[in-house]
Parts: structure tokens; sequence; C-alpha cells
């Protein structure tokens, strides 16, 4: 039987036109331009935080912070706090907007969950919840509707993406094979390399690294070689691919959306899971929820 979330993956460009489609209907639980923002997540919804907040700042329309739930600095002063939680029932998350007084925005698949029922304004995307454990058509339908909020125009995405799922998955005989995969980004591009990274970890347990693309010169170039890949998202500083191809590592550089893009490490990383007799919808040690016990 085909795993779940390879069906999840293939749903994308079609959860993404939805999720634009509600956008009229859900602006005022949006943060207003202006605001100062803070956006909290866990693992995958962590990542599409920073992407976004990389995203919302660029585009000017105020100072936008992400922290993983567990980090957030509740005496900081924000006008309105965003959380991504697929499930609505991550623990860190409900307790860091436990308490909170300014307006806080809930991204969710689950309709009156725990963090749902916490936050003031929700914004249910019932239709991209998943079955797999793997976070992938819910994280990158949350991330393009921020993105679409932000006035970003996406149609060339979702057809990249689209591509991407037809004829222009296919990646070169040492991508595919490689023992070990780097990712790079700047700005927003970073929060993707991170969410790439950590699909290959959770799929496929293959060992991968995420850095912007600057700081890669300052130490993790050094295990780079032969067998090995470094990803780049979005355009790449100067200099820096032949820097990695003097490594003999393969290189990863085209003119994809980052977002459509992932789409491809998605793919890539079930591919492999399957290959290797793993199962990628219930990856080792994990659950599609880290609910813990509350203190004695």
């Amino acid at each position: 039987m085909q795993p779940h979330v390879i069906r999840e993956i293939r749903r994308q460009p079609e959860s993404w036109c939805q999720a634009l489609r509600l956008l009229p209907g859900v602006r005022d639980a949006l943060p207003r331009d202006g605001e100062r923002v803070a956006v909290l997540g866990c693992g995958t919804s962590w990542f599409m935080a920073v992407a976004y907040a990389a995203l919302r700042e660029a585009a000017g329309a105020g100072e936008t912070d992400a922290f993983p739930a567990s980090q957030f600095p509740a005496a900081r002063r924000y006008d309105r706090i965003v959380v991504i939680s697929r499930s609505g029932t991550t623990t860190e998350i409900v307790r860091a907007i436990d308490g909170i007084t300014v307006p806080v925005t809930a991204v969710t698949a689950v309709e009156d969950s725990p963090v749902a029922r916490a936050a003031t304004d929700e914004i249910v995307l019932g239709f991209a919840d998943e079955r797999s454990v793997v976070q992938t058509l819910f994280a990158t339908t949350a991330l393009m509707l921020l993105r679409g909020s932000l006035g970003e125009p996406l149609d060339d995405v979702i057809e990249q993406a689209a591509a991407v799922l037809g004829a222009g998955a296919a990646l070169p005989a040492e991508v595919e094979n490689a023992e070990q995969f780097t990712f790079l980004g700047n700005g927003w591009r970073f929060g993707v390399g991170l969410e790439a990274g950590l699909k290959v970890r959770e799929a496929a347990r293959l060992w991968s690294e995420a850095y912007p693309q600057l700081e890669y010169r300052h130490g993790p170039i050094s295990i780079a070689q032969p067998g090995r890949a470094v990803w780049v998202f979005g355009a790449a500083e100067e200099g820096i691919l032949t820097d990695v191809a003097a490594t003999g590592a393969v290189v990863v550089a085209d003119d994809l959306d980052p977002v459509a893009d992932l789409v491809r490490v998605q793919s890539l990383a079930a591919r492999r899971a399957v290959a290797a007799g793993l199962d990628p919808d219930h990856p080792r040690s994990l659950t599609r929820s880290v609910v813990l016990a509350e203190p004695a």
C-alpha cells in the first residue's frame, strides 16, 4: 500500500489553491501592517514560522520574530501572536499562549482543539490535515496562506510544484543516492532549508543539516565530499557553488521557488524511505503531536 505521505505530498498544489481562496474571509484574523508579531511553532511548524517571519519583515509589514514555542519570551511585548499547530494539541504551544492578553491567531488543521480554543482567532485548514506523522501538506499550505496574506503572487509557485510532481521530479542519480544532505538558504529560505533537513531525517533517517548560505564556509563545508549533496534554496551567493564543487559533493541549485523545491525534497525523502524498507508515515520515536503530562 502506498504510504499516506506520498499521497499528501501530491495534494499540495490543490491544497495551496484552496487556502488562498480563504484569504478574503480570514484577513481580519491575520497580522495587520505595522503590528509587532511573534510567530510560534514546534518542529516543522517552527520552521514555517521562521520562513513567514522573515518574509513579513522583508515585505515591510512589521517587525516579526519566530520562536519555538518552548522558548517564547513571554515578557517581551508584541501586538499579536501567531501560532502554527497542525494538531492543535501541542503542549508547548498551549502553555506559551496561556495568559497572553494580546490577540492570538491559531493556524491549525483541527477545529475546536486546545490551541484553537486558547486563541483569539483561528484559521482552520482542515482540508490540509494529514494521516502521516510526517508533516508535508499542512506545513506548506499554512506557509502559502501566510505568503498570500502578504500580497505575494503565487500562481507560478503552484505551477512549479505541479511540474515537480509530474515529469519534473527526477533528480540525478548522485543526488537520489547521496549519503548526506546539507540545505542552504538565505532569509526566509533558511526556514525552508531547516524543514528540508528535517524531512530527510524523519522519513529516511539520513544525515542532514541546514545553514544560511554564507555560514556554510565557516566550518560545515568540511563535511562535504563525493557521495554527499549540497542543496541551495534560492539564488546562490557568489562563490558558493565553486567552493562546493571543489569538495566533490554534488550541488542542487536551480530557479525553483523554495517551496516548490521543498516538494522535491519531500518526494525524495519518501522515495528513500520506501527504498530502505522504512515506514515514512510513522518514523521511529515520533508521534503526530507531543502532548506532555502536566507537572505534579
